[in-house]
């Protein structure tokens, strides 16, 4: 899903916030993507969401090389492939939740009555339901956040990118977030999550680490090794 092979990204007076990373993302894997504040990771986020494109190296996303897209191109790919989740939310105040998300198919070409029937069975999808007609300021921070993710998969992208998606939330909303971005993966979705809070990266089956624009760990299976770990503990 995801190729990303000696990718460098500098930026003017010789800062460089990537430093020849390497990375690859299989399709229906559910990783963590972990460092602390600059470390590169929303770089990172940009670079694999097409949003900005490297200074050097290689970027392939579902089969496509992104150096060979024209804007429009890469403006398509990204409206097709890649659903984005934020910390902020992004959402339209005083819109309700089942227009907010319809609002993920402006491009599509589907017409209204469509794109808002679409819209109500991701909400329905993500367990918001009975909050179709609720305008964001009516909601809870978690089911903001489940309006933002309803919005960012209505399309069924390839690809969820979440950028900190708990950050803005309690302990039980986030708790409620990470469980709902397991059951989309268990469904086929490759969803990447760009956190710095090591807790959440924890919850999932693999972590990549990334400091000073370098990935300097990559552990698969994460649930397994610390299980191993502490049943070793245990022992001794």
């Amino acid at each position: 899903m995801v190729r990303l092979a000696g990718v460098t990204k500098e930026y003017p007076g010789g800062v460089a916030a990537l430093r020849g990373v390497d990375l690859d993302v299989g399709e229906g894997e559910l990783l963590a993507i972990v460092g602390p504040s600059g470390s590169g990771k929303s770089t990172l986020l940009h670079i694999v969401g097409t949003l900005d494109r490297p200074t050097a190296g290689t970027v392939e996303i579902a089969g496509h090389d992104v150096a060979t897209l024209s804007d429009r191109s890469l403006s398509a790919l990204r409206a097709r492939r890649i659903g984005f989740v934020f910390q902020a939310f992004h959402l339209v105040p005083g819109v309700s939740a089942r227009d907010n998300v319809a609002e993920g198919l402006l491009y599509s070409g589907l017409p209204r009555a469509a794109r808002r029937a679409r819209a109500a069975e991701a909400l329905d999808r993500v367990g918001l339901a009975d909050r179709m007609r609720h305008r964001p300021h009516e909601l809870s921070g978690g089911q903001k956040q489940r309006v933002a993710i309803a919005r960012a998969v209505v399309g069924e992208p390839d690809l969820l990118l979440a950028d900190e998606p708990t950050g803005a939330l309690d302990s039980a909303s986030g708790e409620a977030v990470i469980e709902l971005l397991h059951g989309l993966n268990s469904e086929g979705a490759t969803i990447a999550v760009i956190t710095h809070d090591a807790q959440i990266a924890d919850r999932l089956p693999r972590q990549v680490r990334i400091r000073d624009g370098q990935v300097v760990g990559d552990v698969r299976d994460v649930r397994d090794v610390r299980a191993t770990y502490e049943q070793g503990a245990v022992a001794r």
